[in-house]
């Protein structure tokens, strides 16, 4: 599918110039029947930064990203992407903000009857109107950037690593070259080395492709190695946000417990500057 161009009104209006937030979430309440989620939640994610969202299991943080991309309903407050009321943005504006969003969903989500070049193929089809031959190309250029080898590409997700699998979704939600990606507990289930590489090429991408990154994670390492800034879900909503250092100095019980309890490690924060 071709897009075409919409409105100067539209385009400054998705620019994303508003105090550098891409994304802005204000008073989100989402509930399952009689079970409230989120109640009045907000958050902001600025251009460029990677997000770390944490909590404790069963809190939301799923649910609010879920949200976010539209995925699951929310009974109030207002979301915007690059500037835009998503709720009530035209289908071409929506369609525009899609193509800005890269998603890697946990565990990977990958179609196991398709190849990782066909996966990575998949948002190419679904926005664009390519050659099979350009798309091929593209695919293979996103396979190599996420650090898989070229002999990957014909493999299916049943002959991949976990740690393939993660770099393959990753190419998938690089497609169409997105300027927000959405990471759901990208080093889940990986061994310590793999999570380290990858999130070293998390940091790496968002430098070199300009990205901004929301990730969800409860990985420690993660948070203090990759994270500019970190915010906490509790009690239905954010309970601080901030950056480690904020992390390590707040009194809140729930973070103290996590950031400074006993499985916490505790960097060379000078190190870190």
């Amino acid at each position: 599918m071709s897009v075409d161009s919409t409105t100067e009104a539209t385009k400054v209006a998705t620019d994303g110039r508003d105090g550098d937030v891409v994304l802005s979430a204000r008073d989100i309440t989402v509930s399952f029947s009689d079970k409230l989620i989120l109640d009045k939640l907000s958050l902001d994610i600025r251009r460029g930064e990677i997000l770390g969202f944490v909590g404790a299991s069963g809190a939301g943080k799923s649910v609010l990203l879920r949200t976010i991309l539209g995925l699951t309903q929310k009974q109030s407050g207002t979301i915007k992407l690059f500037g835009v009321d998503v709720a009530t943005a035209t289908e071409r504006d929506r369609l525009r903000i899609d193509m800005r969003l890269g998603v890697l969903f946990q565990h990977g989500a990958l179609f196991s009857a398709l190849t990782v070049l066909e996966n990575v193929q998949v948002p190419m089809r679904e926005y664009l109107d390519l050659p099979r031959k350009l798309m091929d190309e593209l695919a293979l250029l996103k396979i190599e950037l996420v650090g898989l080898p070229p002999d990957a590409a014909h493999k299916f997700p049943s002959e991949l690593s976990g740690g393939m699998i993660k770099r393959a979704a990753l190419a998938r939600a690089l497609a169409l070259d997105p300027d927000i990606v959405f990471l759901d507990e990208p080093t889940s289930g990986l061994d310590p080395i793999s999570a380290a590489e990858f999130d070293a090429l998390v940091v790496k991408l968002r430098d070199t492709m300009d990205l901004t990154v929301y990730m969800v994670t409860h990985d420690l390492d993660t948070l203090f190695t990759a994270c500019d800034r970190v915010a906490v879900l509790g009690n239905k909503k954010v309970l601080v946000e901030g950056t480690i250092e904020d992390m390590l100095k707040s009194e809140e019980p729930w973070v103290k417990s996590y950031f400074r309890g006993k499985r916490a490690r505790q960097l060379d924060l000078a190190a870190r500057a």
